[in-house]
């Protein structure tokens, strides 16, 4: 299976734009049928906490752009989008398009960053999501949640071998973020795919480094610094054998 990861210098904002650098990063690198593409959290509008600007429910435009993208290129399309709850908060999401257009699974983040502020106007999440893919087992999760392992590892429990996080992880921290999907990679025997923006915004400077890590932990895609696409191809079987070869996570146990 292919994934491929787009990282973007997200516009501020402006839908429209981050909807066009997307369709043009595709269409310069497209990716193969059948494959996954993931793109950051709220990469239609950058981490923003207006929410009432920047939320869109069912059926908004971007909605229907993922929708005519995965049709379009016969893919599954994992991206951060931003609902609004009726308290009137946001709802910070990844989004799941399968190949035939039609919404598939939809992981609301279960760790808002309160240090960021996105406590205030963002709810939490309660529910671990999991997809499936051919012979893999995919989890989706957003940015702060690459901090709690345990909720990796009970994924891993229901089967999840292959991780999603989708980031707008600033470059002040950039090594927690590269060492943190490493580290989910070596502990559950999984691949992990890390798809982070690049650039500025109004606050933070964003390093890129969208990462694609093998279940041994060794990296084997770097989109480095600047806008662009990543890829790798997935090898179920060999995922298997390694977790056979070296059986670590049967020796799993939950204390009190």
């Amino acid at each position: 299976m292919q994934v491929v990861g787009c990282q973007l210098d997200i516009a501020w904002e402006d839908r429209d734009a981050n909807h066009a650098c997307l369709r043009d990063m595709l269409a310069v690198s497209p990716p193969r049928a059948g494959g996954v593409v993931v793109l950051p959290e709220m990469f239609a509008s950058g981490f923003s906490m207006d929410v009432a600007k920047i939320s869109e429910n069912n059926g908004s435009p971007t909605q229907r752009f993922l929708s005519e993208l995965a049709k379009e290129h016969q893919v599954y399309i994992v991206g951060g989008v931003v609902t609004q709850a009726p308290d009137g908060r946001g709802q910070n999401q990844a989004v799941v398009l399968a190949p035939d257009g039609s919404e598939i699974a939809r992981y609301h983040k279960i760790h808002p960053f309160s240090f960021g502020g996105e406590t205030k106007c963002y709810s939490a999440g309660r529910e671990i999501i999991t997809f499936d893919v051919g012979p893999f087992t995919i989890a989706p999760f957003v940015c702060y949640d690459l901090r709690f392992p345990e909720i990796f590892r009970q994924a891993v429990r229901r089967g999840a071998s292959v991780f999603l996080v989708i980031a707008n992880w600033p470059a002040a921290r950039v090594h927690h973020w590269t060492t943190l999907l490493q580290a989910r990679a070596i502990e559950n025997q999984a691949y992990v795919v890390g798809v982070n923006r690049c650039g500025r915004d109004p606050n933070l400077e964003y390093p890129g480094r969208s990462l694609i890590i093998d279940p041994k932990g060794q990296i084997v895609a770097d989109a480095g610094s600047s806008p662009g696409t990543i890829s790798a191809m997935l090898n179920a079987a060999e995922l298997q054998d390694y977790r056979g070869q070296f059986p670590a996570l049967a020796d799993m146990r939950f204390v009190r």
